[in-house]
């Protein structure tokens, strides 16, 4: 990490929290506690829920049905085992888009996506050395 610069008071040192929009709050509570996520904050009848991701936060907040929710990119959680919570994905019914892989730029990885659209990244650096299969 780098200190402050003349044209920038404050080094960005990490994020805090994502927060991410949901028309049924009670069914994405049960969608990312089923995933093994920590509830902090909120629950199924909250209009704000808060989840423990490692240093930081996962948040949800309700929206009217009326407003769409659309796609904006994508949330990367590391996670201890990415084979094994691939499969509880599948035990639970979730459709990952694909089965994990090794990415070039060294983790492994699978995509699932949420209740609302909310596309994830369940990944894990691939030990040095280990450059990957695509």
């Amino acid at each position: 990490m780098t200190g402050p610069r003349p044209d920038r008071p404050a080094a960005i040192e990490s994020i805090s929290a994502v927060t991410l929009a949901t028309h049924v709050m009670a069914r994405s509570v049960e969608f990312y506690t089923s995933l093994g996520f920590e509830l902090r904050y909120g629950g199924p009848d909250a209009g704000f829920s808060s989840f423990a991701v490692g240093n930081g936060y996962l948040n949800l907040i309700a929206q009217a049905a009326e407003r769409p929710l659309s796609w904006w990119g994508r949330v990367i959680l590391y996670v201890s085992d990415v084979d094994a919570l691939y499969d509880h994905a599948l035990r639970l019914g979730l459709s990952p888009q694909a089965p994990p892989r090794d990415g070039v730029w060294g983790e492994r990885y699978f995509h699932l996506t949420d209740p609302d659209g909310h596309e994830l990244s369940f990944a894990r650096r691939l030990p040095r050395g280990d450059p990957g299969s695509g």
